[in-house]
């Protein structure tokens, strides 16, 4: 059943080669948009008329469109062409020009953008509630905090809305979003993915970052988005290598007691425990590390010269709209007015000579696993004190860019409290595959984050009611509906037992709905609407019009619009289309009618 298909690639793959269309899926990713109800997870949800022409315009599924048909969020701080790019900040936003490098490979690969996500302000942020545009529902438990800055992206997978997001990273903010909502997060060698049309926090330690519900689909992303872009100063010609077994004899780098850190977490440390337990039972040899070196090399992130590269995005606008941002992201970024230019070369001599001392550390191990966080916040916490949370967060996150290293946030077994494991695994530079390699050991461990929202429930006091015109979501209306209380049950098509006409007339224009003994499957959407409100919207529908029954392509069969024989006469017959949306958008019409 499409309600309960998950949005993995593998099972996206499988139900269209038994005949799904992607029609159908972008319409079940708006149910469960509708179903999570989440005002604040999204900054632009594109409307479903955009998206549904975007699948009008894909090119034909086959070996250079290996992403066909599969939806996508990106982070609010990416630019899509035509949208609006705000990194969360109203005062900065403007209209991108151009799709960024990443997104026009993934669009080019038959990716379907489903709307922009979310974020802590200019992506200054591990917690996810620095944002004008409200704080996005953690997708396990709505009083944790979603983490961040790539708040919405990791939110959107964690309910299982879309395949894949996007998100950005440079200090954890493709990490911290998926241990907080069950997911994966693949943090990407810098320079591997362009920064091409990606507003910069630090440019030179920024990457875009995948969140996706299986090591398989990050990695597949980040096989598509991978190349270098001459136009971005900073990428590199690294290439996304086959993963596979992980080699027979791995040595993995662990932080030893005494820089092993869990603020007084015991249930988080019990976790981390056993994930290394079932790294040694896959045969890996666990070595202890002082760590200190990568801490002191995270401090410099934000007691150095890298808050100058913050301050440098915004600065103009600081000194013109002072309040444009968000408090705690003006209390962080204005420390840069105390730096200097030798700040700023004193930082960077620091930081070289700490690179020397943590390769050092790493010189005997294959990879590092560290805790993807050492302990869970809530928005209550975060009331009480906005920066320690966020500051503890990073722990095991903010040396990693520093030290150019890729990484992979894996969920593992849960915790005993039923909170989620994670874990994430860390190489240097280039090693993107051995990593997800390794961490797909852990996926048999963990309950799988792949089952979606469940659909709204429908009770005895109401009705099941398709629709075929412009009472469907985002269309004129939609509103008789809504304003009712109807809710969608689910995008699905008819049997093939129908054929559609637009009917004489108008404007308003309409579409009928015509049963025979044989005809195609007709796009409808299915709204549960409550019996006391049906006799006020029937009264509305103009002859030649009625309410049916109408037969679905499951077998399923519920009330809807349909239209008598007698009606279609002089009609137009758009059976070929399939779909209201598409005569409306072809015809150049105004979007009214059943």
């Amino acid at each position: 059943m499409l309600h309960s298909l998950p949005f993995t690639l593998s099972s996206l793959h499988t139900a269209y080669a038994e005949g799904l269309t992607p029609r159908e899926v972008i319409g079940e990713v708006f149910r469960r948009i509708a179903v999570v109800d989440d005002p604040a997870l999204f900054i632009h949800l594109c409307s479903i008329e955009d998206v549904m022409a975007d699948v009008a315009a894909l090119p034909p599924k086959g070996p250079d469109t290996p992403l066909w048909g599969v939806p996508f969020v990106v982070k609010d701080n990416i630019d899509v062409a035509g949208l609006t790019t705000s990194a969360a900040c109203p005062a900065y936003a403007y209209t991108a020009e151009h799709d960024a490098f990443v997104i026009s490979r993934l669009r080019a690969a038959g990716a379907l953008l489903i709307g922009k996500t979310n974020l802590d302000q200019f992506a200054t942020g591990l917690v996810g509630v620095r944002s004008p545009f409200g704080v996005p529902r953690n997708a396990v438990d709505p009083e944790l905090v979603p983490g961040g800055s790539s708040s919405g992206s990791g939110v959107a997978v964690g309910h299982g809305l879309v395949t894949f997001s996007l998100g950005t990273d440079t200090a954890g903010s493709g990490r911290v979003p998926a241990a907080l909502n069950n997911i994966v997060g693949l943090k990407p060698s810098l320079g591997a993915l362009s920064t091409s049309g990606v507003v910069p926090a630090c440019r030179t330690l920024d990457t875009i970052s995948i969140f996706a519900m299986t090591v398989g689909d990050a990695y597949s992303v980040f096989d598509v988005a991978c190349a270098y872009d001459a136009a971005d100063a900073y990428s590199k010609p690294v290439t996304a290598t086959v993963f596979g077994p992980p080699p027979a004899a791995l040595t993995i780098g662990v932080p030893d007691a005494s820089t092993l850190e869990f603020f007084g977490d015991q249930t988080q440390a019990e976790m981390y425990d056993t994930a290394l337990g079932h790294l040694r039972t896959c045969g890996v040899s666990i070595v202890e590390l002082d760590f200190t070196p990568l801490y002191d090399v995270a401090q410099m992130l934000y007691d150095g010269a890298w808050v100058a590269e913050r301050y440098a995005v915004v600065e103009k606008l600081m000194a013109e709209q002072p309040d444009a941002l968000h408090p705690t992201t003006a209390q962080i970024i204005a420390a840069a007015k105390t730096l200097s230019a030798a700040d700023a070369f004193r930082g960077m001599y620091r930081l070289k000579t700490l690179q020397r001392v943590a390769e050092q550390v790493l010189v005997d191990v294959d990879l590092l696993c560290v805790p993807t966080i050492p302990t869970f916040y809530s928005l209550a916490d975060l009331e009480a004190d906005p920066i320690t949370p966020n500051s503890n967060l990073g722990t095991y996150t903010n040396f990693v860019n520093l030290l150019d290293m890729c990484g992979m946030a894996v969920p593992t077994a849960p915790r005993a409290d039923g909170l989620p494991g994670s874990v994430t695994l860390l190489g240097r530079s280039g090693a993107d595959g051995l990593v997800a390699s390794l961490a797909r050991v852990f996926e048999g461990d963990s309950p799988s984050a792949t089952t979606p929202s469940d659909p709204p429930a429908q009770s005895s006091d109401e009705i099941a009611l398709a629709v075929c015109g412009a009472h469907m979501s985002g269309l004129p209306l939609n509103e008789e509906l809504t304003s009712r209380g109807a809710k969608l049950i689910s995008a699905t098509r008819t049997a093939p037992r129908y054929r559609l006409y637009a009917l004489t007339g108008g404007p308003p224009y309409r579409p009928g709905l015509l049963r025979i003994e044989k005809g195609a499957e007709i796009e409808v959407e299915v709204w549960s609407l409550p019996k006391p409100a049906l006799g006020g919207f029937v009264a509305g529908i103009p002859s030649p019009l009625s309410i049916g029954s109408i037969e679905l392509a499951d077998g399923d069969v519920v009330h809807g619009f349909l239209v008598e024989a007698a009606g279609v006469q002089g009609g137009e017959d758009i059976t070929h289309l399939g779909s209201w949306r598409a005569y409306i958008r072809d015809a150049h019409l105004t979007p009214t009618g059943a």
